[in-house]
């Protein structure tokens, strides 16, 4: 009788042990920005525990996923030209591959809103999926860097570029297409590549202004009274599907557009993001349909991020709006605990581990902050270049994607 509780006991221990080893996804193992194990540094400088430093060439906004031995990240041109994958090796920081994926003919001037490889890989044994946005989509052997399989055939204006990431789960590639001209999501079979299923938004939107149709987030996968949804934020409204075929379980309107965040799952709320209008939303977790004010347990208003998403931990929820202001609030109500003043402008979503939350900003600076009710900070780190990318932890080393470098940040 005993059995089952020991294999069960077992199985748990090894996922936990794979994810302190690997990142598999933009956010982390759990795609909530929590980070297994501990022994993380919290200090470091150009000259302090900088393990290796490798330089990433051309323009990328995109995390490293790591899998194994092996880090993967995507670059392009700053025009948009040619996208590339990049491999290197975990222990050394040297390249083992980089490879032209896509030629993009007469590609959008997107260069002071985003990059063209800003969509973060997804990764498993033996296959890395490189997203980016309607220029293509790339399943790759990761030992060999050869195509599996390529889409190229979904067509969206993203009109500022695209940022959405792949969500791997149950042999299915979610990828979402929030444009100015259509808006869908659809599964691929990470086999083949092939169309599992496609949903069109069918959003009422306010107005016929494209640009305030768009929106950049990557969808997370949360389990609701024991069976997964694929919630997903768009532009004006957040919708939850079945991952497996495509169902509509759920919507909710709350406006906004360029909505970036990644929801999360916490004392049964799902917490929004409203885009733009730098809302926060905190929706009760397994209703069913259209719903209304009274599914909304609390709102924070006006002061929430736009780009970096949300860290939730234990009865608190942990973030950094656009412009560099830091919030402590009560998970269940809503209600402001602290709010601190952190220098610089941030995009990079934070990330928790080891009971500090790391918030990395675009100038360079990094603030270390203790995840508890009372501010308490820990330190700030500075480097050469500033950074959009949410960095990757895994196995008491950090790694950094700043604009020109990768960093394995780690002590010595």
């Amino acid at each position: 009788m005993r059995l089952p509780f020991v294999f069960g006991i077992l199985f748990t221990m090894c996922a936990l042990c794979n994810a302190q080893e690997n990142w598999p996804q933009f956010r982390g193992p759990t795609g909530d920005g929590v980070a297994m194990g501990a022994g993380y540094p919290t200090t470091w400088s150009e000259q302090e525990n900088i393990l290796w430093k490798t330089p990433i060439h051309d323009k990328g906004w995109s995390s490293p996923v790591i899998w194994g031995e092996q880090i993967w990240l995507t670059t392009a041109k700053e025009d948009g030209s040619e996208l590339f994958a990049v491999c290197l090796d975990r222990q050394s920081g040297k390249v083992v591959h980089d490879v032209k994926l896509f030629n993009v003919k007469d590609p959008p001037d997107i260069r002071k809103y985003n990059s063209f490889a800003t969509p973060t890989p997804a990764i498993e044994a033996g296959r890395v999926y490189v997203h980016f946005g309607t220029h293509g989509t790339v399943c790759l052997d990761t030992k060999t860097a050869a195509v599996l399989w390529t889409r190229d055939d979904l067509p969206c204006n993203h009109w500022r570029g695209p940022a959405s990431s792949p969500v791997l789960f149950e042999k299915k590639l979610h990828l979402t297409f929030d444009g100015y001209d259509q808006q869908y999501v659809v599964a691929l079979h990470s086999e083949t590549g092939k169309t599992a299923w496609k949903k069109d938004r069918a959003i009422k939107f306010k107005n016929d202004n494209g640009d305030y149709k768009k929106a950049f987030a990557t969808p997370s996968i949360l389990e609701v009274n024991g069976k997964p949804q694929l919630v997903s934020p768009a532009a004006e409204a957040t919708i939850a599907y079945n991952p497996t075929n495509g169902d509509e379980l759920w919507r909710i309107s709350h406006g906004g557009m360029n909505e970036a965040c990644r929801p999360v799952l916490t004392n049964g709320l799902i917490i929004l993001s409203s885009g733009h209008t730098a809302n926060m939303v905190a929706v009760k977790a397994g209703q069913k349909g259209e719903l209304g004010k009274d599914a909304i347990a609390w709102e924070f208003t006006k002061q929430g991020p736009t780009k970096p998403s949300v860290i939730a931990a234990k009865d608190h929820l942990y973030f950094v709006n656009d412009s560099g202001v830091a919030f402590s609030l009560e998970a269940k109500t809503g209600k402001k605990v602290w709010q601190e003043k952190i220098d610089g402008a941030y995009a990079a979503s934070p990330t928790l581990a080891g009971g500090s939350i790391y918030f990395p900003g675009e100038n360079g600076s990094t603030f270390v902050i203790k995840a508890e009710p009372k501010y308490e900070l820990v330190s700030s780190n500075k480097l050469a270049d500033g950074c959009r990318a949410t960095p990757a932890f895994a196995d008491g080393k950090i790694y950094l994607r700043t604009f020109t470098h990768l960093y394995c940040i780690g002590t010595k």
